[in-house]
């Protein structure tokens, strides 16, 4: 086979990590042909230009060295990726190789605590054929029998058929082409890897399209070695091996080789010198947790192989759903709904009872109240509906007038949540309970969800102007008779989204101009134990109810709805912060005004 000149060679590394770098690159240089032309690129974000000059100043002739960082790269995919960030780790970089250059039909990747003994130009001529990666055994997963089980019971890949992504011959044409890159990006949403992360989601990706290369060119510092020393080609100090961290690690002696004349060996040694018992007592509980991870990843009923034999992983739609919910909050469309609504037929005057007058409308509303009771009982039995807690009843019970009570979207169950917070107030007996819905889920919901629509003490908005204003003016007699309308003030429902979103004018202009209060309910949620057929787990919700915020009579309509409004968020995001232990950040450059 023809050789090609160019060795495309990549490493990826944050600040804290580059100066191991430094010493791979110090070998692999040492040892390279010089008869080949070798392109370092260090993917990164954050490496600081001093380090960058450490590593510039080890080019040569044969070596040229290139900082990449991904951030403009991942701006330009953010729509691939789910809002959590494993994708941000250093680790998960090796995924964007083939798309992010694609001048290159193949290329090395390598981690950074490794030593390069053997020339690495011979690693790259392997030809790899139509596989998708070329790699080596993971020997703690072969020699480890509980980490061997969890590659099998969770991943569906043989125990000798899963290799070390700390040293990968990419195969960047057929990541292309088979598109490796979106595979990744689907499986992030799909299932969360929690012992070994990055390398399990390659290890499942690339399963019976691997090359498998000679252990002498990953040769991990782990258990039984098998490779003669002075055969090895790459030494990999993995999991807690570091020999700058313990003075006895195994074959320590080709790193200090290498470090001692590096232009960081002075920091390295300093790090050796200054490492205490305290953080080697946190290396060996870090590895007690990881094989207790693995334990817990092989007996959980819904781990990733037991998902996909049962056909439960997470369903392409609902996945569909949280991209879109990812694109909208980036872009600060908070207002548009996620999922598409039932067609809007205009709804007219004579079309809605809104305060079911009509003997017809109360028969039809009572004979649908009992069916919708028997549906919620039936869901919460099945535990289709969790409500694990109501928290705050006690401002609900000191209402002692007609409220408008808002609530977040995040399920068409929500509005069952807030029936079942209603039905537990000393309220019940004393108001009724209506909420507003959309236009097209009155007049178009099919079958027994339309049923439930249209006679369940619904508000519908419309299209229509006379139809609005009877609207408007059954929400005044509503309110002034004492009862409760529920409004949903985000306007959208984006499906199981656990922020609140900015919130529109109109359930605090309904309260301001009556002169009632706006009674605030948050609900939050936590995962069950449960898997749903979407491949979700069910969620349980925390109904948190706050005190109510009241309208001051001396300032006008306008400051009130103003003034009410944003302290509604603020007590939504209040809530938020203290149940989820953390800021509320959205995923956007521009927010919209919140009030």
């Amino acid at each position: 086979m023809k050789k090609e000149r160019r060795v495309p060679i990549f490493f990826a590394c944050d600040e804290n990590f580059v100066k191991y770098t430094v010493v791979a690159l110090e070998s692999m240089i040492a040892n390279a042909s010089t008869e080949r032309k070798y392109i370092i690129h260090i993917l990164n974000t954050d490496i600081s230009e001093n380090m960058k000059q450490v590593l510039y100043h080890m080019a040569n002739d044969n070596f040229e060295i290139q900082f990449n960082n991904v951030t403009n790269y991942l701006r330009t995919i953010h729509e691939k990726l789910p809002i959590r960030d494993y994708y941000s780790h250093t680790t998960y970089y090796r995924f964007f190789i083939a798309e992010m250059f694609p001048e290159y039909e193949k290329a090395i990747y390598i981690d950074s605590d490794t030593i390069v003994k053997g020339d690495i130009s011979r690693l790259y001529d392997f030809d790899l054929g139509d596989n998708y990666v070329g790699g080596v055994n993971d020997q703690v997963v072969v020699q480890d029998p509980i980490f061997g089980d969890y590659v099998e019971k969770v991943l569906g890949v043989e125990r000798n058929n899963y290799f070390n992504a700390g040293l990968l011959l990419i195969n960047c044409d057929q990541f292309r082409k088979n598109n490796v890159l979106d595979q990744f990006c689907k499986l992030l949403h799909m299932y969360n890897f929690v012992v070994a992360q990055d390398q399990d989601y390659l290890n499942v990706i690339c399963h019976n399209k691997v090359l498998w290369l000679p252990q002498v060119w990953n040769t991990e510092v782990f258990g039984e070695i098998a490779p003669k020393e002075e055969d090895i080609c790459i030494l990999h100090y993995n999991l807690a091996a570091k020999p700058w961290h313990y003075k006895d690690c195994r074959m320590q002696q080709y790193f200090w080789k290498y470090a001692e004349r590096s232009g960081v060996y002075p920091e390295i040694l300093k790090e050796l010198e200054t490492y205490t018992d305290e953080q080697r007592a946190e290396d060996m509980a870090s590895g007690a947790n990881l094989l207790e991870l693995a334990k817990q990843e092989i007996a959980k009923e819904n781990n990733y192989l037991n998902l996909v034999q049962s056909g439960k992983l997470k369903s392409e739609d609902r996945i569909e759903v949280l991209d879109k919910i990812a694109m909208l909050e980036r872009e600060g469309r908070f207002d548009e709904d996620v999922e598409e609504d039932p067609p809007s037929k205009e709804l007219k005057p004579e079309d809605i009872d809104y305060l079911r007058k009509k003997w017809s409308s109360k028969i039809k509303t009572k004979l649908t109240y009992r069916v919708a009771r028997s549906f919620m009982n039936n869901i919460i039995a099945n535990k289709q509906l969790i409500i694990k807690d109501v928290i705050g009843i006690e401002h609900m019970n000191a209402l002692d007038s007609g409220a408008v009570i808002t609530c977040n979207h995040f399920n068409a169950f929500d509005s069952f949540a807030i029936q079942i917070a209603y039905e537990k107030s000393k309220q019940k007996k004393k108001r009724r309970l209506y909420r507003v819905i959309r236009e097209g889920n009155y007049t178009n919901f099919p079958g027994f969800y339309g049923m439930l629509m249209r006679n369940c003490y619904t508000f519908p908005l419309s299209s229509n102007k006379e139809t609005m204003k009877k609207f408007l003016h059954s929400m005044d007699a509503v309110l002034q008779h004492g009862d409760f309308m529920v409004v949903y003030p985000e306007q959208s429902m984006w499906w199981n989204y656990r922020k609140p979103k900015p919130l529109k004018k109109g359930a605090y202009t309904f309260a301001a101009q009556n002169h009632v209060p706006v009674l605030p309910c948050f609900i939050t949620m936590q995962d069950s134990d449960i898997l749903g057929d979407d491949g979700f787990y069910i969620q349980e919700y925390t109904i948190h109810i706050a005190p109510a915020i009241y309208p001051d009579p001396n300032k006008s309509r306008a400051v009130n709805i103003e003034e009410m409004r944003q302290k509604n968020y603020e007590v939504w995001k209040e809530i938020y912060e203290k149940t989820y232990g953390e800021p509320l950040v959205y995923e956007c450059d521009d927010m919209p005004t919140i009030a």
